[in-house]
């Protein structure tokens, strides 16, 4: 691994621009490999977390476990991601950005492996919970390689493993079951370690490639050292304790967090809600599919509207009005147009793309971006946790709807505060 060479620079930070580059090289050339992993990562981030959701009743009776396991099985993800969303930007300082999304990945693939394995509940949550550190992991080092490798072309490549992770969040939920009945649970759930596996061969090539000077790739990250690989005011060890004190900062991680609470509330009730209100189960489970489908929309558009926007904050508001207009239809009309309501639904979670990619677009250096994707992924994935354990919660208590809707409702109110923190132009090096 090549290592950036430290020169002491100007104390005067230079002027924001949030404009794409005038000279953007082209996409693959010199750094091919750098994509290919970032993209296969990327699809593997959810996997271990949507394979598994579908089969909770054939797992609950093949090792004995009732609802209050299958929530804990709900829980893990989000807090795993939280924990490891802190931990990682001290390990990539450590590591290396690269490295660490190889160990990600041999992570999740180990992880795979031995939950298709597993003989009882105790071995299945052990090896969910390395399988989720690998994702967990890689959630926060692909924001800062997509700075390192290819800040000229953010946009692009932020709309590229933004796509890849929503494909590989709906595809194992959609081929779940079907493997399964075909096959069993155990190939349902361990058949995505390979994809797992074939992740890792980019990773691989790229460090084998770096260590040969006057390769193409080796070349492209000693420019990306030259650009400015460490925070230019601050020695990379100092980032953790100063990226809490930036309101840029706070205001993505209040976002991703809102964001992240009223997606995985509604993940959970939206079904039960529908059936409460007419309709069947399996038309529940078409609407939660068309619910994450619509993820993609926002996954391929976001990203480009973000990167041509000085302030992207009126993303931000359309977002939040699509969520507030969905709660009031599924509380006081749910029947009488929930493909409509759905859609809108689907719509609301525009703010996750968008807060990957202002990652980037909020930071100067790839120092400076792990420390943000760490911060407010691990603050983000924390405050989300709570959100469908109090929404089932207030739901029991009043028999009803309505104080569930007005919790997420505030989440909302919270989401567009955050926005406005986190839009602003200006970076996250120049407010700590």
């Amino acid at each position: 691994m090549l290592v950036c060479s430290h020169v002491r620079p100007s104390r005067r930070l230079q002027p924001i621009s949030t404009s794409p580059p005038a000279t953007a090289r082209p996409l693959v050339a010199g750094r091919g490999l750098v994509l290919a992993g970032i993209v296969l990562a990327a699809f593997n981030l959810r996997t271990a977390v949507t394979s598994i959701t579908p089969l909770l009743d054939t797992l609950g009776r093949a090792f004995a476990f009732g609802s209050t396991m299958a929530g804990v099985f709900g829980m893990l993800p989000v807090a795993a991601f939280s924990l490891f969303g802190v931990a990682t930007p001290s390990l990539a300082r450590r590591i290396g950005l690269e490295q660490s999304a190889l160990l990600a990945m041999a992570l999740a693939c180990l992880g795979l492996v031995l939950r298709s394995l597993a003989g009882g509940t105790g071995t299945l949550v052990v090896a969910s919970v390395v399988a989720l550190a690998g994702m967990g992991i890689g959630n926060v080092v692909l924001p800062p390689l997509v700075k390192r490798y290819f800040g000229d072309r953010v946009g692009a490549v932020s709309t590229l493993y933004i796509t890849a992770l929503q494909v590989g969040t709906i595809l194992p939920a959609l081929l779940a079951v079907p493997i399964a009945e075909a096959a069993g649970w155990r190939v349902s759930m361990g058949g995505w370690a390979l994809v797992a596996a074939v992740a890792a061969v980019p990773w691989v090539g790229v460090l084998l490639t770096e260590r040969r000077r006057g390769s193409p790739l080796a070349r492209v990250h000693d420019a990306a050292c030259v650009d400015g690989d460490e925070a230019p005011e601050l020695p990379a060890v100092h980032v953790p304790g100063r990226i809490a004190r930036s309101p840029v900062a706070w205001g993505a991680a209040l976002m991703f967090g809102m964001t992240s609470l009223v997606t995985y509330s509604m993940f959970t009730w939206l079904p039960r809600l529908l059936v409460e209100a007419g309709a069947t189960p399996a038309f529940g489970g078409t609407m939660v599919a068309l619910f994450s489908t619509l993820g993609l929309l926002s996954a391929l558009g976001v990203p480009a509207l973000a990167v041509r926007m000085r302030n992207p904050y009126p993303l931000v508001v359309a977002s939040a009005s699509c969520h507030l207009l969905a709660f009031a239809g599924l509380l006081w009309a749910p029947m009488a147009a929930p493909l409509l309501w759905v859609a809108l639904l689907g719509l609301g979670p525009s703010t996750f793309p968008l807060s990957l990619t202002l990652i980037n677009l909020r930071t100067r250096t790839p120092a400076g971006s792990s420390a943000l994707s760490g911060f407010m992924q691990g603050v983000g994935y924390a405050v989300s946790c709570i959100g469908p354990l109090l929404f089932g919660v207030l739901h029991e208590a009043t028999h009803g709807w309505h104080w569930p809707f007005v919790m997420l409702a505030v989440a909302v109110g919270v989401l567009l505060v955050g926005g406005w923190l986190a839009c602003r132009p200006r970076m996250v090096e120049d407010t700590w």
